[in-house]
């Protein structure tokens, strides 16, 4: 029996050590809150500029796409779509299109932009150009700086 308690002895001394629990203290977590804190709010401003950057981009870019497949209408047509029918003459065949080859957009759906809006179009355009299209940017209206800027297909 002896013998049988002086093998139990080492593991009688490690158990109380094993159901230690060890934590942290309310000051180290503080601590690293407030770093937390901080990284986030230097790194924060930077990263939704560039995000906003980026739907800026976008834009531009779906813009310069919508402008491709409205030349393709015109090569079939003869002219652009009226303002009316707007850019979903582009998915669907409009009555005064007779030699509509389309759809000339992938997905047969007219993109938002990339806030969610449509995008504005009209024909024959104001700019010096054939036709208006334009992006009005994060708020939706006309004018505006920034990332409430509008995007157009008339300056670049």
């Amino acid at each position: 029996m002896r013998k049988y308690q002086q093998c139990l002895d080492p593991l009688k001394r490690r158990v109380p050590r094993l159901l230690q629990e060890d934590g942290f203290t309310l000051v180290e977590m503080l601590v690293v809150i407030t770093i937390i804190g901080l990284v986030v709010g230097l790194v924060g401003p930077r990263v939704l500029n560039h995000l906003s950057d980026s739907k800026t981009k976008a834009a531009k870019i779906q813009i310069e796409g919508l402008a491709q497949a409205l030349d393709l209408y015109y090569l079939d047509n003869g002219s652009y779509p009226p303002t009316n029918v707007g850019l979903t003459a582009l998915v669907q065949k409009p009555n005064s299109a007779e030699r509509w080859n389309g759809p000339y957009l992938k997905g047969n759906a007219v993109p938002n932009d990339p806030w969610g809006k449509p995008y504005t179009y009209a024909f024959p355009g104001t700019h010096g150009l054939a036709y208006d299209l334009a992006s009005l940017g994060a708020d939706g209206r006309e004018g505006g700086t920034e990332q409430a800027a509008d995007i157009v297909n008339w300056q670049k």
